[in-house]
């Protein structure tokens, strides 16, 4: 595996429909936060579904994986850092954290992998993949 990773930093603020009758954040939302990440991630590095898309492939999520610590609650402001985990392999692996100040409140993982036109798995790193790595020097 390489070494060399990148990271975005998203601020959230907790609204209301994220939370249950206790205004505690519903478990399932924080793999919203972690798509948020994703798409930020997305937009800063110049990597985004679209970009997927427009090459003709598509990269739907295999493995999902969310490690809570502590509660968000209702209008608490938290930030999710999004780290792409570069590998030689066909596949795009994100780890996250979400932090309220210096708190972890919670970790997890996704790991998404390439579709062809015809929802074929792709084994080999699609060209623009392979040339967006170049740019942003992971290669």
């Amino acid at each position: 595996m390489l070494e060399k990773s990148l990271t975005t930093i998203t601020n959230l603020r907790v609204r209301f429909h994220e939370c249950d009758p206790l205004q505690i954040v519903w478990h399932g939302n924080y793999l919203k936060y972690f798509e948020e990440g994703r798409e930020d991630f997305g937009r800063e590095h110049g990597i985004s579904y679209l970009d997927a898309q427009a090459e003709g492939f598509s990269t739907p999520i295999v493995k999902s994986l969310c490690e809570h610590k502590l509660p968000l609650k209702y209008s608490d402001a938290f930030r999710v850092e999004t780290t792409f985990i570069n590998s030689e392999a066909a596949k795009i692996n994100f780890t996250y954290k979400i932090f309220k100040g210096e708190n972890l409140i919670c970790t997890g993982e996704t790991l998404q992998v390439f579709l062809d036109e015809n929802q074929e798995l792709v084994l080999n790193n699609p060209p623009f993949f392979l040339d967006w790595k170049k740019k942003m020097k992971l290669l």
